[in-house]
């Protein structure tokens, strides 16, 4: 504040004002279009804000980067560092499902109902390891020097146990949702600001991998194993650093596919085998990445909890 010659008191300008107003105050602020220009034909509107003009076909490399963007600008903004992706099948469903399932086809006497209620008992175990998983990582990593959070394809099944297991532990976890024909709508457990919205699966890919420090594979049918594929392709090319990829039952997965055959025909070479490990429990998957990275503790956190950690 200063006096100038009359003596009044005068704010001075700051040397870090704008010059020009916001893209959103531009935006808000705009006047009504002359009635002559306020036609759907009309070219008059802001660029940024003409959804028109924005789906173009010329303009796809304009959205990829947007989609590339806002949730990386996000995640940086709310200090998300380090993530561990959760992969898993939409389909699995929770025991107590799973159990009236079974109960109704017994109802019913339908036997063909029966087995398929049957089976979904049967995997509903993998629904349990997967919420319990984030559970331990949520919970565990509040004591970290640099936190950990579980992302999800956002959807129900496993993605829906892995952002479940974190919100009940009161913790955030990601979502990063597809546009599907006939899925997905987010299920209820996504910290509303990380649940994002993918139309280009390859962003959405890209997005999985780029913070993760560890990739945790339920079973899953088609967009499980491109998910899991992918990751283990673009680290056996030395295309990303290597990071653990845990397998969540080794029965189903040594009986879906022939590991070993890949060996033999020479499709794989024998210490491509390292690049995953089968696990059976959320608690032994967090031993491996706790011993492969030795987490550190806060300093306020050390003492008596590190031996939990």
């Amino acid at each position: 504040m200063a006096k100038d010659k009359n003596g009044p008191v005068v704010k001075r300008e700051e040397l870090t004002a704008r010059n020009f107003p916001t893209a959103h105050q531009e935006a808000t602020v705009q006047p009504a279009p002359p009635s002559r220009y306020d036609g759907p034909e009309s070219s008059y509107r802001l660029a940024f804000t003409d959804t028109d003009f924005l789906l173009r076909e010329d303009l796809r490399p304009v959205r990829m980067q947007l989609e590339l963007l806002k949730p990386e600008l996000i995640q940086t903004e709310q200090k998300i560092e380090s993530t561990i992706v959760i992969f898993g099948s939409a389909r699995i469903v929770p025991t107590e499902v799973a159990q009236r399932l079974v109960a109704d086809a017994r109802s019913a006497n339908d036997d063909t109902a029966l087995r398929m209620a049957e089976m979904h008992l049967t995997m509903a175990r993998y629904y349990d390891e997967a919420r319990r998983f984030a559970t331990i990582v949520t919970e565990k990593s509040r004591e970290l020097a640099t936190p950990i959070y579980v992302v999800t394809g956002g959807g129900p099944g496993i993605m829906e146990a892995g952002n479940r297991g974190a919100y009940e532990s009161g913790g955030k976890s990601i979502g990063l949702n597809i546009v599907l024909p006939h899925e997905q709508a987010p299920n209820p457990y996504i910290t509303p600001e990380l649940c994002f919205q993918f139309h280009y699966f390859g962003l959405r890919k890209m997005h999985f991998l780029m913070r993760s420090i560890g990739l945790v594979c339920f079973p899953g049918g088609f967009g499980t194993l491109d998910e899991l594929f992918e990751a283990l392709t673009l680290i056996q090319t030395g295309k990303c650093r290597r990071r653990p990829v845990l397998l969540f039952g080794r029965d189903f997965w040594t009986r879906l596919v022939n590991f070993e055959m890949l060996v033999e025909t020479g499709m794989i070479s024998p210490m491509d085998l390292k690049l995953f490990r089968f696990v059976e429990t959320a608690d032994e998957a967090w031993d491996i990445l706790e011993a492969q990275y030795g987490f550190e503790l806060r300093d306020d956190a050390k003492g008596d909890l590190a031996s939990n950690v």
